[in-house]
């Protein structure tokens, strides 16, 4: 098979089409024929040596999240060869052919594309184990996320919004902005123009909200504790304003605080399952009745992989970026 491969370390021009072994399934495993991945920045983190896949995943091919027609099964329960799903890898989607253990694939629902299946599983099984799992948000609450256009937000923004929350999120421009309210957040606040802190404390009247899902970290951690609420929650998803952050002890005492961090990639298949059981049962019947919708920004051939990773890299997107594997 053909597969977009990490030679080596670096930029963009690292990544290339090689030909590769098509995998070997295992007991309970599943082959999809790849119609279509989802980029994400993970990908970047990978291609660049800073975010190693787990020993059984492929160590040089990245992709997360993938959409298909099922190959084939080996003691498989639910599906069948021909069968459409997508799926949440550990990696290797940016290939022909993956394998993935069946408990992390869900069906795709009749009203998406092949390219609309393949932006979901990464983000929308990353918002729920950490919103509604971790933190356990619960109808009435307020949320904000930060980056409110990236994949993260535009299927957190959804989510919330659908579990009736309030919603809030950051964004860097006017035009951001405005989608994110379009998406349904109650109120989104331009960070280049605006301190996020002040202007929620004015749209809360100081109260503050329940719960931030941060993928910044850095200088950000000490403003997330500044905007909770009491009993507030924070979860940490990522640091890409740094891995280090000076805080004040005293306010996650006074206000009862929960901080807690995750990542979904080395989690085991079970794990992993029961996140798919929720999804299905909560939000594909919002996917069906388009409450939710996959937001695709842009969609490259496999050829490009390349261009897609700068594309992530330039922040300018806005929802997901897609391979299209013909």
């Amino acid at each position: 098979m053909k597969a977009v491969v990490i030679t080596k370390p670096g930029g963009v021009k690292v990544l290339k089409v090689l030909e590769r072994p098509v995998p070997t399934i295992q007991s309970g495993e599943l082959l999809i024929k790849v119609e279509a991945a989802g980029v994400n920045r993970p990908d970047v983190a990978q291609r660049k040596g800073n975010y190693a896949p787990p020993s059984w995943a492929p160590q040089d091919i990245p992709g997360l999240e993938v959409a298909g027609v099922v190959a084939e099964v080996n003691d498989c329960k639910r599906y069948r060869k021909g069968d459409k799903v997508c799926a949440l890898l550990a990696g290797g989607g940016y290939a022909e052919y993956v394998a993935v253990p069946e408990v992390q694939c869900l069906p795709i629902p009749e009203n998406l594309t092949m390219v609309e299946a393949a932006s979901l599983p990464e983000t929308f099984f990353t918002v729920w184990t950490n919103v509604f799992d971790r933190e356990h948000i619960h109808e009435g609450e307020s949320f904000l996320v930060h980056g409110g256009t990236s994949g993260i937000g535009v299927a957190a923004i959804q989510l919330v919004k659908a579990w009736g929350c309030t919603v809030y999120a950051t964004a860097g421009s006017n035009e951001k902005v405005q989608l994110c309210e379009k998406l349904g957040a109650t109120k989104a606040i331009n960070y280049r123009e605006q301190d996020f802190v002040t202007a929620l404390n004015e749209l809360t009247g100081g109260r503050g909200v329940d719960v931030v899902l941060d993928m910044i970290g850095g200088t950000y951690t000490q403003r997330n504790i500044d905007i909770l609420a009491e009993e507030g929650r924070l979860c940490l998803i990522n640091f890409m304003g740094g891995v280090e952050s000076k805080i004040k002890l005293s306010k996650i005492l006074s206000k009862r605080l929960t901080i807690t961090g995750s990542t979904l990639r080395k989690r085991d298949p079970e794990f992993k399952a029961g996140i798919a059981r929720k999804l299905e049962q909560h939000v594909w019947p919002w996917l069906k009745s388009g409450v939710v919708k996959p937001i695709v920004y842009q969609v490259y051939n496999f050829d490009h992989a390349p261009d897609a990773h700068k594309a992530i890299e330039s922040e300018t997107h806005v929802g997901k970026i897609v391979l299209t594997i013909q």
